[in-house]
């Protein structure tokens, strides 16, 4: 069960958004969210695993702090909406997980299978925290941003109704 813990507001380049931090037990998750979005359906939402390289480091070698900065300003356009930051690196394996797959993912293989070289699971991530996070949030429905349909089949197994999704990558084009 998840825990609202505190909530501020956070100025960003994209406007002034509201950050709700909650606890999980285990791990820390963030909303970030703007606007009124209570029992509205179809709420923009992005669900955002954490990216030290991306979000820290500025690493090119992925797109995650691009992700994120497109998921903001497509709230920030709508006038409302969600990013949900999950502590998950490494698609929920750990950074020391993502070190390791470095060169296998290198080699040509997909994250997925460089991670599983490496030894762990493709994909370890868990969207309990999301779904629960939404459901505090009272959000009837949303449009998620993603480009991993498995979030919104997830997220629709968790009792979170997913009314369309957007291909985060395509706006990701659009932007360059």
């Amino acid at each position: 069960m998840i825990k609202r813990l505190a909530e501020r507001e956070l100025a960003t380049e994209f406007g002034t958004f509201t950050e709700i931090l909650y606890y999980d037990g285990q791990r820390e998750s963030i909303a970030l969210v703007l606007g009124d979005f209570e029992g509205f359906d179809a709420v923009l939402c992005r669900i955002h695993s954490a990216c030290t390289g991306g979000h820290v480091f500025n690493s090119i070698e992925c797109e995650c702090a691009a992700e994120m900065a497109v998921a903001q300003a497509a709230i920030q356009s709508e006038g409302r909406g969600i990013i949900i930051y999950l502590d998950q690196e490494g698609k929920g394996n750990g950074h020391l997980a993502l070190m390791l797959s470095i060169p296998f993912k290198k080699s040509g293989l997909p994250q997925g299978e460089a991670y599983e070289k490496a030894g762990y699971l493709a994909d370890a991530r868990s969207y309990v925290p999301a779904a629960e996070i939404l459901k505090d949030l009272s959000v009837a429905s949303v449009v998620l941003m993603t480009d991993n349909s498995k979030k919104a089949i997830e997220l629709e197994r968790l009792g979170v109704a997913v009314t369309a999704v957007q291909d985060i990558s395509a706006k990701l084009s659009q932007n360059t």
